[in-house]
């Protein structure tokens, strides 16, 4: 423990590692050397697992509309990956719809990691497991945009509606952008895409082939409103080709 103690000092990175729970050992740590997760876990080597973030850079946005459904997106997607996987969660979980916290503890725990918390459920390990992560990355937000391409790399079908991870695709840019079987957009290996046309019309590509993301939900419920303003004409779910997509704002 000493050693990876020492390891752990040496590591220069923006991102803090606030406390991570392991299945495994049943509890919580906040020292990042005892973060660690067994080398035969398929997560760490193949990598196989459903996952997902909860991203919280500006808390107090998010949870002031949506303390009590946002984080049960997330958990509704979250188990229903590994019911697709054939994953059996050995893990106590709350029943008769009663939250393990309170709405008031919920939001503390949620605001106090100020940008993420990631959960992990290995596929294929001694057992299954859960692993969540709470992370600070102080990096200011992009608001300059990012650089995309198109993925030649096809979407996987079977897993195109399941949490898992897939970033090789991204290579030579910050994110690339699947299509789906048709050659219609998909979407990203980490985020759904929707687009504003030059009419001002929010689009965003049908879901039937995607993975249904928590928050293009709430981008959705706050486009709405962008409607009632008058900032928006309109919101559609639509086949996106790539042209239309470049021809967009």
């Amino acid at each position: 423990m000493e050693k990876l103690k020492s390891f752990r000092e040496k590591v220069k990175g923006k991102q803090q590692f606030l406390a991570m729970y392991s299945s495994i050992f049943g509890g919580i740590t906040t020292d990042p050397a005892a973060m660690v997760i067994p080398i035969d876990d398929h997560m760490v080597h193949s990598p196989q697992g459903p996952w997902m973030n909860i991203p919280t850079p500006k808390p107090n946005a998010i949870l002031k509309y949506d303390i009590a459904r946002y984080p049960i997106w997330y958990m509704t997607r979250k188990l229903f990956s590994p019911n697709k996987l054939r994953i059996t969660i050995r893990i106590s979980i709350h029943s008769q719809n009663k939250p393990p916290y309170d709405r008031g503890t919920t939001r503390r725990i949620l605001i106090q990691t100020d940008q993420e918390i990631s959960t992990y459920l290995p596929l294929a390990a001694i057992q299954s497991c859960l692993y969540a992560i709470a992370i600070r990355d102080p990096s200011p937000i992009n608001f300059m945009g990012v650089k995309v391409v198109t993925s030649n790399v096809p979407i996987k079908p079977q897993f195109a509606t399941t949490k898992s991870v897939n970033y090789l695709p991204n290579v030579g840019a910050f994110v690339a952008i699947w299509f789906d079987s048709d050659g219609f957009v998909a979407e990203g290996p980490s985020m759904n895409v929707a687009f504003v046309s030059k009419e001002n019309e929010f689009v965003m590509p049908l879901r039937d082939k995607i993975l249904s993301g928590c928050t293009a939900k709430r981008v959705l419920t706050l486009a709405e409103s962008l409607v009632k303003e008058g900032k928006l004409c309109g919101i559609r779910m639509k086949n996106v080709n790539v042209e239309e997509g470049k021809k967009c704002r």
